[in-house]
């Protein structure tokens, strides 16, 4: 009754022929003309419309390519219905319903799209809110507005292309069939016992040496799951931190191949890329960047007789190392002592704030290294919320709904953010990531793609090198990618290509030189640093004093507490006396002094130094 009320009867029809399925994927009945008969809809004659419209009793049972004979028996019948209507005269059926068929099958192939995972999600998260607000997501012709950005969809499908390729040549060659890729290895024939086609085989009384043979023995079979397996997949999200606006999102190299969501729903170890948390919550209890940890053998206790002993690349040197340098150069043995003196659990809960969210964290010192399996989205929306200054926000897919005469019906802005760490504490690690960048794992971006842009990221490698990460930030856009294979025991079997530097890193890098040079982000904007604290700070308070008709307080500032010091400090350290800030007159040139200086300072950090010679890239075991 409500439909018929609100709609007449050519709309109720128009609704129910452009969603009725037709089979094989065909949906609506321009789908149905293209796919049965290799014409438009408005092109279709009488006894093709009548074939179609038979269908709908039973699209199976009437199926005009496996039943040829019940859809000519039911398109008769729709004429017969015709005659009864008097649409057709009884002579025009009898010279209709002689005419054979005449199919002209072929299936729709729907294109894809340009970010097809992307469209999957916002087809979910749109049946959800249309469910919610009583709209038909088919028949109110909806207008939705999303954050894509066509231009970095293409740069980020452009560069996972580029780099799967290469990528793909040296698995090729590493998985050869004559060598990795033996019928008599024991990790191909766990690959096998593992398909369909050896269940089917032992379901039809074969002994498993049997099965095992005859599907050795099938080339297509063996050759399919040989492609199967040594395919490489790559992740690709990009969202704007300062709104949460998804802007690129690519899931896997080819969405007709693999329709697997690489960024939504795999779940990989994320290796070092996790180290930003443990840093973070370092500097959040009161560590300095220039604290130093000894880079020596380091053997943790995890319970019974088991003990972790996380290593690096090569042999630990002994010597002091800074915080600084430690996450710049990804240095397992410096984590490792830091996670112990933090907390795996408060690590653990400040990822989870920052927005690792729906992955299940371990609070295990071997977290520190990234051992419990999160998304790249997860990874991206955390890293976002350090570029934020600290706040998290929820990625944002849609800004806006408009009904089909262009009336806006709801509009999405991002909420308040949560503030996972203060503001000078995420801008301290932050400063420090850049140091990945400048002088450490991450140093490719500046000396391979050119970018002199204000960036910081990590890099990130799992055991074996089965996992490759790299997450870049900008104040403008933050673009994370991951790169392996579906099934983890299958890697690059390269120490080189298996890095996230090698592998990973160079998917952002092109995607951020193209974002850059096309001025779709500003290569001059900056990370802002809070108000500093040092002599600069004080010269500036003493300065505004003198002209300031009231004081301000300024928010309590933390208790600065040392990582080794931390069992004694308290939970909530005691806040010093409140600093007084004043206006600023406007032409100062003391002011203006003060900022030339920082800004040379600034500028200073973007100089490219040498890396450590014995610095290797970052595994863990």
């Amino acid at each position: 009754m409500k439909i018929e009320a609100i709609h007449s009867k050519d709309e109720i029809l128009e609704t129910y022929l452009n969603t009725v399925p037709f089979l094989y994927n065909a949906y609506g009945i321009e789908m149905a003309a293209r796919t049965y008969f290799d014409t438009s809809a408005d092109q279709l004659d009488v006894l093709q419309s009548a074939t179609l419209v038979g269908m709908l009793k039973g699209n199976t049972y009437y199926n005009p390519v496996l039943n040829p004979e019940r859809a000519l028996q039911r398109r008769n019948t729709v004429l017969k219905q015709m005659v009864k209507r008097e649409k057709l005269t009884s002579r025009q059926f009898d010279s209709l319903s002689k005419r054979p068929l005449r199919i002209d099958f072929e299936r729709q192939t729907e294109p894809p799209g340009p970010a097809p995972h992307f469209a999957r999600q916002l087809r979910k998260w749109l049946i959800a809110w249309a469910d919610r607000n009583d709209y038909s997501i088919y028949g109110d012709g909806l207008v939705v507005r999303t954050t894509i950005d066509s231009r970095l969809q293409a740069a980020a499908n452009l560069a996972v292309t580029r780099q799967g390729n290469r990528l793909q040549m040296i698995a090729d060659a590493a998985w050869a069939r004559r060598s990795a890729w033996s019928r008599d290895s024991s990790l191909v024939q766990a690959f096998i016992r593992e398909s369909p086609e050896y269940a089917a085989a032992m379901t039809k009384g074969r002994t498993p040496e049997q099965a095992m043979q005859e599907l050795q023995a099938d080339k297509a079979f063996m050759e399919a799951l040989h492609r199967q397996k040594t395919q490489i997949q790559i992740g690709f999200l990009a969202i704007d931190p300062r709104n949460g606006h998804v802007k690129a999102w690519v899931g896997s190299r080819d969405f007709a191949q693999d329709a697997f969501d690489h960024v939504q729903q795999a779940r990989r170890q994320p290796g070092s890329t996790f180290k930003p948390f443990v840093y973070g919550e370092a500097f959040r209890q009161g560590a300095s960047p220039n604290d130093r940890l000894i880079d020596q053998a380091v053997e943790i206790a995890v319970g019974g007789t088991e003990v972790w002993r996380p290593t690096d690349g090569g042999p630990p040197s002994g010597e002091a190392m800074s915080l600084s340098d430690g996450l710049a150069y990804s240095k397992n043995t410096i984590t490792a002592q830091l996670i112990q003196q933090v907390g795996p659990a408060k690590v653990a809960k400040l990822a989870r704030n920052m927005g690792v969210r729906q992955s299940t964290l371990e609070a295990v010192p071997s977290l520190a290294l990234g051992t419990s399996p999160v998304t790249l989205k997860e990874m991206v929306a955390a890293y976002g919320t350090i570029a934020n200054g600290g706040g998290y926000l929820e990625p944002l897919l849609v800004t806006r709904i408009e009904d089909r005469d262009g009336r806006v019906i709801e509009e999405f802005s991002p909420q308040d953010p949560e503030i996972a760490l203060e503001r000078d504490v995420a801008y301290t690690l932050l400063d420090n990531m850049r140091g990945v960048i400048n002088r450490g794992t991450g140093r490719g971006i500046r000396s391979r793609y050119g970018i002199r842009a204000d960036v910081a990221g990590k890099t990130g490698t799992t055991q074996d090198n089965a996992d490759g990460w790299f997450i870049l930030m900008h104040r403008q856009l933050v673009a994370g990618a991951w790169v392996g294979f579906n099934d983890g025991r299958v890697t690059l079997r390269s120490d080189y290509w298996g890095q996230g530097a090698h592998s990973a890193l160079p998917i952002v890098g092109d995607f951020f030189g193209n974002a850059l040079r096309a001025r779709i982000i500003d290569p001059r904007v900056r990370f802002t640093a809070p108000e500093d604290t040092g002599l600069l700070a004080r010269i500036r308070g003493w300065f505004r004093s003198l002209f300031a008709p009231e004081p301000v307080a300024e928010p309590k500032q933390q208790q600065i507490v040392k990582p080794a010091q931390e069992k004694e400090a308290r939970e909530e350290p005691a806040a010093p006396a409140p600093v007084v800030v004043l206006p600023q007159p406007e032409g100062d040139p003391l002011q203006e002094k003060i900022d030339q200086i920082t800004k040379e300072s600034n500028e200073a950090e973007l100089i490219e130094t040498e890396p450590s010679p014995s610095k290797q890239e970052e595994t863990f075991r």
